[in-house]
């Protein structure tokens, strides 16, 4: 796991290179390495996690020096790749995956791509032909940012590596200052930077002297799978397919972590690896068994504290845990270092994620195996459940399951003799207006994936949207900031492409039953969990607690802001309507639902404003070619 930045077809000094890489360190502060040649300079930031010696330097060559790697993430399926080259007759003089990604390139083309399982942004030069390969995971994990510069090309990992190469920069004003779009634009090639792009998600692109050419090379509906018919046998698929997604996620030669919150997801991670560690047999050498470290965030005193939970979850296990206190006041002091780091906007601070990880680096660790991904493959979100009801037909037990499970989600209960009138409500006020209007898809969902997206039901569309186009590249976007601004690889089993091609093969009952969602993970790995986290309903996300802390820690930070003349006179901002929004949380007691989305909307607003602040306008962003 590191940071990369290279150019094409645009020279560059190697001191202004260097201070561009420097903008990234923070994701490989152990090493890094620039090579250049008079088409091409490739520049990597290294996190030593596999193969710590000096040997696993980037950028790396291959024997004969013709192709040259500079590689973002990890290949977890590389021991068997590498044994699969060596048959052929390739040597290595590493244990690195990076090696292993260069040679798989060098055998099988961009068909390479097909055999990682993994997450990666990489980019290899051929020396002799002057052309430039780069290549993005399935689920777009890693980043990889792209710009056009002098007639040339400039990527990166970040978008502040690539602002000082660029001879102008604009905001985008069109996706900044419309929150309606902060969930929607992380899957598509526009930034907040106009000059600045993104290679899609399974996507490659070639760059030689006749231009780019960009190629998707994966779609997950092409790769939907046979599963078994009975649901008994499809949760034992599961199962097996689980463990091997952490059991392969867990090779490092560094100590692993977990970001548990006490809900499943994170806890179904931590438990399983636990799970794997005890069925070690001699001589399996293929994974570390330094795996069992909790860190755990808490908000004390606010209603986004799990600590209850997480607790539990590390009893049953007979583990220790390392509680993280996060501390707004502290949040306060390092705000403008940390929105320049985040460089994105969100509909929440990252000041809680930010400390989280940066607590578990300073302990030591560096790889996070976290549960990011079950929530939009299998159903997990509340507001997605009615959906369900539109794939039902005149089912009447199908109907009162779906009720009774969005019901008892909330709190409430679902009396099956008002079921056929609750139908009708929510197929009026939660389904039609949405899933029937078929232009609202077709803006969300990308071209290539129509005809495929319309032959699914209307459940597996809303999972399908939320896994590849809005929520889950937004919070995979978010979480590489949060965690690689200390120097920590978060690694998301979740995502394991055998998974997400199971999750849209199954259906969906297999996902929502019984009074429960995320069904088929419960039932897969309810043995290894402790039952109030297997069989809990109530859902906290991970967020700050915006509400407690405007009323109180940031306050006067707030109200300063907003009295700012910087601030009032910005062109990023509705000054008086965002001021009006915030002094209605400030003033406000009790908490609701409503006040909830409110106090999130002027966060957004007020991000726009500290991101052109800290961000755009920050002197590390300043030209210097």
């Amino acid at each position: 796991m590191c940071g990369i930045l290279g150019t094409f077809g645009y020279k560059v000094n190697r001191n202004e290179f260097e201070e561009a890489l420097l903008k990234i360190k923070h994701r490989g502060p152990d090493d890094a390495g620039i090579w250049q040649d008079e088409r091409c300079s490739l520049g990597h930031r290294r996190l030593s996690i596999l193969d710590l010696s000096e040997v696993g330097r980037q950028p790396m060559f291959s024997r004969d020096e013709r192709y040259a790697i500079v590689f973002n993430g990890e290949i977890y399926n590389y021991i068997e790749l590498r044994d699969e080259l060596k048959k052929i007759g390739y040597l290595f003089k590493t244990r690195t995956d990076t090696e292993v990604a260069l040679y798989s390139y060098l055998e099988w083309g961009e068909k390479a791509l097909d055999r990682f399982n993994g997450m990666w942004a990489l980019a290899i030069y051929d020396t002799l032909q002057k052309s430039l390969f780069l290549a993005r995971d399935r689920m777009g994990v890693k980043p990889l940012f792209l710009a056009k510069v002098d007639g040339g090309f400039v990527f990166s990992s970040e978008m502040k590596a690539i602002m000082p190469l660029l001879r102008e920069k604009t905001i985008n004003y069109n996706l900044l200052t419309d929150k309606n779009r902060t969930y929607n634009y992380e899957a598509s090639e526009e930034c907040l930077v106009k000059e600045i792009g993104r290679l899609k998600a399974g996507h490659y692109a070639i760059i030689n002297q006749d231009g780019i050419r960009t190629v998707r090379w994966w779609k997950t509906t092409e790769h939907l799978i046979d599963v078994p018919q009975n649901y008994e046998e499809q949760v034992e698929y599961f199962r097996e397919l689980f463990k091997d997604a952490c059991k392969i996620r867990m090779r490092s030669d560094v100590a692993l972590g977990t970001a548990l919150s006490g809900g499943l997801d994170s806890s179904a991670t931590i438990c399983t690896m636990s799970q794997i560690c005890k069925d070690k047999r001699e001589g399996d050498t293929d994974y570390n068994s330094d795996c069992q470290h909790a860190f755990i965030a808490t908000f004390p005193g606010t209603a986004l504290d799990e600590s209850e939970y997480a607790s539990k979850v590390t009893d049953y296990l007979g583990i220790n845990y390392t509680e993280i206190a996060i501390d707004p006041l502290k949040g306060l002091k390092t705000m403008e270092q940390d929105l320049y780091t985040f460089e994105e906007v969100y509909s929440t601070s990252p000041i809680p994620m930010l400390q989280l990880y940066r607590g578990m680096k300073e302990h030591g660790v560096t790889v996070s195996l976290d549960g990011h991904g079950a929530d939009e493959l299998f159903c997990g979100y509340f507001s997605d459940i009615p959906y369900a009801l539109l794939d039902v037909g005149l089912n009447s037990n199908e109907i009162y399951d779906i009720l009774d499970t969005y019901y008892s989600n909330i709190g409430e209960s679902a009396e099956k003799e008002k079921c056929i009138k609750k139908y009708i409500d929510f197929l009026i006020r939660h389904c039609a207006k949405k899933v029937l209007h078929v232009p609202t898809w077709d803006r969300l969902i990308d071209k290539e994936c129509r005809r495929d997206f319309y032959q699914m039901g209307h459940l597996e569309r809303t999972l399908y949207n939320s896994t590849h186009t809005t929520i889950l590249p937004t919070l995979m976007r978010n979480y590489d900031h949060y965690s690689m601004a200390s120097g920590v690889e978060i690694r998301m089993p979740f995502l394991d492409y055998r998974i997400v091609e199971f999750a849209f093969s199954i259906p969906w009952q297999a996902k929502l039953q019984g009074g429960y969602t995320k069904r088929i993970v419960r039932d897969a790995l309810k043995d290894w969990i402790p039952n109030e986290v297997v069989w809990r309903r109530s859902k906290i996300g991970f967020n700050t607690p915006m509400i407690e802390w405007a009323r109180g820690p940031w306050k006067e930070w707030l109200l300063d802001t907003m009295s700012s003349s910087d601030f009032i006179n910005s062109d990023a901002v509705d000054a008086k309507s965002l001021k009006d929004k915030m002094l209605t949380v400030i003033n406000s007691t009790g908490y609701s639902e409503k006040l909830s989305e409110l106090s999130g909307f002027a966060w957004i607003e007020l991000n726009q404003y500290l991101w052109k602040k800290y961000f755009f306008d920050s002197p590390h962003c300043k030209t210097i070619v």
